[in-house]
């Protein structure tokens, strides 16, 4: 490589460094960022809630029993290590990450399904390439209308479920198993004349095309029964409208 060549190359390189940083900043990994802070913000007000739910719960117990009969200071003591116990467990199981799971739970909602697999992305994006990074940004800057639109559809749905399969399984099947290749391993080329890198980047697109692709067929239901009823209300209001004398003064 000439001298031109490498610096060209460190200017590049530069170049990508900046950008990302201000992608991190100002771009679409800032608002996958918010989105995760908002979900942790939630799961941590829930895990707070159930926690002093619970000593609440606890306390009423203890006063109700000391009426009936005492219960002494050491009763007393263990009875609030028991609450504290109690409240410190519901905390941190309630604060725990939800991740997506490796099979298609049946009792997680469309919507949180959706939820999860964009935390997932967050949570997975600095271990990827710049390319694969580009397409992951594409595919969560997505996911709101895919989310609108799973929302209001049946879990068992054909297209609710390839989507559900897709994010909870096969991409992050996808990612997971790109992780564990040695770096070293990684631009080499396979027998169709592409790297694991490259390999990565064309899944990943394919996966954004299968999900935008479901995201617009459910959208097109909406605007077909939107249609639909449009033309119930014209067809039987309509014509009684049109009919309609207008009274003169």
């Amino acid at each position: 490589m000439s001298e031109t060549d490498e610096k060209v190359s460190k200017a590049l390189a530069r170049f990508d460094r900046v950008m990302t940083v201000i992608d991190e900043r100002e771009g679409p990994v800032a608002m996958q960022a918010r989105r995760e802070r908002q979900r942790s913000l939630r799961r941590y007000g829930r895990a707070t809630r159930n926690a002093v739910f619970a000593l609440l719960i606890s306390s009423i117990a203890v006063i109700l029993i000391g009426l009936v009969t005492p219960i002494g200071l050491f009763g007393f003591l263990g009875a609030v290590m028991l609450a504290v116990a109690i409240a410190g467990l519901l905390f941190f199981w309630g604060s725990r990450e939800e991740t997506a799971l490796p099979t298609v739970p049946k009792d997680v909602p469309n919507g949180e399904m959706v939820q999860r697999f964009d935390s997932y992305l967050y949570r997975s994006r600095r271990a990827l390439p710049a390319p694969a990074q580009t397409v992951i940004d594409a595919i969560t800057a997505e996911l709101g209308t895919l989310k609108q639109t799973l929302e209001r559809t049946d879990t068992l749905d054909p297209d609710a479920q390839d989507a559900r399969r897709l994010m909870s399984v096969h991409l992050p099947g996808l990612i997971d198993r790109y992780a564990n290749v040695p770096p070293a391993f990684r631009r080499e080329v396979d027998a169709e004349g592409k790297t694991v890198d490259q390999r990565l980047v064309e899944s990943l697109q394919a996966s954004r095309v299968a999900l935008g692709e479901v995201s617009e067929r459910l959208a097109k239901r909406d605007m077909d029964a939107f249609e639909t009823q449009g033309r119930f209300i014209e067809s039987k209001y309509g014509q009684a409208d049109d009919g309609a004398e207008v009274t003169k003064p």
